[in-house]
């Protein structure tokens, strides 16, 4: 028995759905929208940027659920459990019909994966293709509506992509935008499938990831053996203060000694104790030397404090200690040394102030970059961009209905009606077939250029 097949993994109430149609329906038509940002708006330069979506996950989602069908012994042991759950009403023969044919009589179509697309807009169609299975569109929502957690990631990700740039253009290098965001999420994510898809997500953004889970469902599910993220040697706080206090030196010296050589990149956190002492006697002093003659970036992490106020201190410090050069737009870039700030980052608004502090006392942004764990991975749920799948048009006895809902209590959650769809649509799964399977690099890709 495979507990994963389709023929297990809906909501229970959707077993009794085929019997509530009117009699004669032949086809059902169901869409996918973002519904709107139920947080506050965030501008940027004038324009709304939490009022879009970055479309992002459905091909994962149905080379997962929809390219094996359930065997006829599946089917069995499904009719047995549903009745045991409660529900002696299963479609049998329905299902029995599906796993004779050998592919589910679908029809998906999708805008391309990686566009940038407006809230209330549709994003996915489904209809069946057998009037016999007019059920089927209705079965497989709860786990094709999944697709809201990827394009939730990928969206968070982008809006802070979007606040990062802006501020690398205004103040320094836009070319190093692939690595000013880390992934940090995956200790912080309720599960492993939930590190694959969210930091696969993530890496259609940025290219720093801690969370190699997402490198590997990116490469199964984007046709891709690439390497698709990169991480460098970093510290943790257990690698710091197992020298003990009187050892925090020996500790900042023993990573220079390890990692530290020319053009490597070496991560250390310092906020164990006193941050501010940390940079400003440690590293700043007594191991300054031989930073600068190891030919390294070394780079200083903070993990506590108010994160905009904490950046903008230690940039001043270490600008004091090592120096620092103009760049071409007028902003001092550190010499020798920069800041990466993993804690308290949650969306686009902590971005913001972080490097708006530090530009105020005119620090590129070259010098800062960050590292989102939780606020990006699990601080995301299906209301965050109010996702819905709902049906908006039947067939009945060879005549096509509107079908809709509009609540009196939630207009927000009125429904579209009759067979929309966007105008850049196309078929992506048609009874079995996935006709479009991209790699990785061509939604990267669309999503830079969008």
């Amino acid at each position: 028995m495979n507990k994963n097949s389709m023929v297990f993994t809906t909501d229970s109430y959707k077993v009794s759905h085929w019997l509530q149609f009117p009699p004669g329906t032949e086809k059902t038509f169901y869409y996918i929208e973002s519904r709107g940002f139920s947080g506050s708006e965030f501008s940027l330069n004038g324009e709304i940027i939490t009022n879009k979506t970055l479309f992002f996950g459905l091909q994962a989602i149905i080379k997962k659920i929809l390219m094996d069908v359930p065997t006829k012994e599946d089917v069995k042991v499904a009719a047995e459990f549903w009745k045991a759950h409660g529900l002696d009403c299963f479609n049998y023969d329905g299902w029995m019909n599906i796993a004779e044919m050998g592919f589910y009589p679908l029809k998906i179509k999708a805008v391309p994966e990686g566009s940038i697309i407006d809230c209330h807009q549709v994003l996915v169609t489904i209809e069946n293709t057998d009037p016999e299975f007019f059920w089927l569109p209705g079965w497989i929502e709860t786990r094709l509506l999944q697709v809201w957690y990827p394009i939730s990631v990928a969206t968070k990700s982008w809006t802070c992509k979007k606040v990062i740039m802006d501020f690398l253009e205004r103040t320094g290098d836009p070319a190093g935008i692939d690595f000013k965001l880390h992934s940090f999420g995956y200790r912080g994510v309720s599960s492993q499938e939930s590190a694959e898809i969210g930091a696969m997500a993530e890496l259609v953004n940025f290219m720093g990831t801690d969370t190699v889970a997402g490198i590997f469902a990116a490469q199964e599910y984007y046709n891709t053996n690439d390497m698709l993220g990169f991480s460098i040697p970093a510290a943790e706080h257990s690698t710091i203060t197992s020298w003990g206090r009187d050892g925090e030196l020996d500790a900042y010296k023993n990573m220079l000694d390890q990692f530290a050589a020319p053009g490597s990149i070496v991560a250390v956190v310092s906020d164990s104790y006193d941050i501010y002492n940390a940079v400003e006697n440690l590293w700043g002093d007594k191991l300054k030397q031989q930073v600068i003659d190891s030919g390294a970036t070394i780079v200083i992490r903070p993990d506590s404090g108010d994160p905009a106020k904490v950046v903008h201190s230690l940039c001043e410090i270490l600008d004091s200690k090592f120096g620092s050069t103009r760049n071409d737009k007028g902003y001092k870039v550190l010499n020798n040394v920069c800041i990466i700030q993993g804690d308290g980052i949650d969306g686009p608004e902590t971005i913001y102030d972080i490097y708006n502090e530090a530009m105020l006392s005119c620090f590129s942004a070259d010098n800062i970059a960050l590292g989102m764990g939780g606020g990006s991975l699990q601080q995301v749920n299906r209301d965050t961009y109010k996702f819905a799948m709902k049906c908006s048009a039947a067939k009945i006895n060879g005549v096509w209905r509107d079908v809709y809902k509009s609540p009196v209590g939630a207009k927000w959650k009125k429904s579209k009606r009759g067979r929309i769809e966007s105008l850049n649509m196309r078929t992506v799964f048609l009874d079995g077939r996935l006709l479009v399977d991209e790699d990785f690099g061509t939604i990267r890709e669309r999503a830079v250029k969008a």
